[in-house]
């Protein structure tokens, strides 16, 4: 797995998500790309990942793209390929990022079961710097008792070579969760000021969620495809 930068921002924030529980960090991580109107700037690439291509208004999405905010010195890792097994080598990949562009901090963004069943979501927070109190203020709650898994838990244990933050938030399903999504936009948006526009945020969501629910069924349609040909070349 290697990384391709065409543009080498320096000390740029890195958010990062991945197809997980609701679908939260690849709809938070496309709709930040629309907000802040991010550009590709290259990809982590493997010939490991699933050959998959999805694409939209006619141009091709990577499977692990990488996008650039300039205004606010943002990169974007957008992810619609599923990484199951690739988990060690794309937390290896964001290191090498790191060390590279000496990057300022990596936000891991992740969708966790709910533990209740109210309307209300959590907001929990990790992070190896010293702003516990900052997250405490925009109402995150630390994360004391949990099981994290996939690539935000390969991150968090070569914690010690990142300046790392990963925030969760609850989900109540593992379909694609648009309100779960809006809760962690919010969250980027008090810790990072994105100035994003709340009152049309769950609409956004909703239309991005739609979006991405697409993408994700055309690809699994495409993998079902592939392998009832492959059952009937064998058979």
């Amino acid at each position: 797995m290697h990384v391709e930068l065409n543009v080498k921002p320096k000390n740029p924030i890195v958010i990062e998500g991945f197809p997980g529980f609701g679908l939260v960090g690849t709809i938070t991580t496309e709709f930040l790309i629309e907000h802040l109107k991010a550009v590709p700037i290259g990809r982590i690439w493997s010939d490991k990942l699933l050959p998959l291509v999805a694409v939209h208004d006619s141009k091709i999405i990577q499977p692990l793209e990488i996008y650039y905010a300039k205004k606010e010195n943002i990169i974007i890792l957008h992810a619609l390929s599923n990484v199951t097994g690739l988990e060690w080598k794309i937390s290896e990949a964001l290191v090498e990022i790191s060390k590279e562009l000496n990057v300022k901090e990596i936000i891991s963004i992740e969708g966790v079961n709910a533990s209740g069943q109210g309307n209300q979501l959590n907001t929990f927070y990790y992070t190896t710097g010293k702003k516990a109190s900052t997250f405490d203020k925009i109402g995150l709650k630390p994360l004391k008792e949990g099981i994290v898994m996939g690539v935000t838990g390969a991150l968090m244990l070569k914690a010690e070579e990142l300046p790392l933050t990963c925030i969760f938030v609850e989900t109540q399903s593992n379909l694609p969760d648009s309100r779960a999504a809006a809760k962690m936009i919010e969250a980027l948006d008090k810790y990072l000021g994105l100035d994003v526009d709340y009152k049309p945020l769950i609409k956004a969501a909703e239309q991005f969620e739609e979006k991405v629910k697409g993408i994700l069924q055309n690809s699994k349609d495409a993998v079902d495809e592939k392998q009832s040909k492959e059952l009937n070349y064998l058979g």
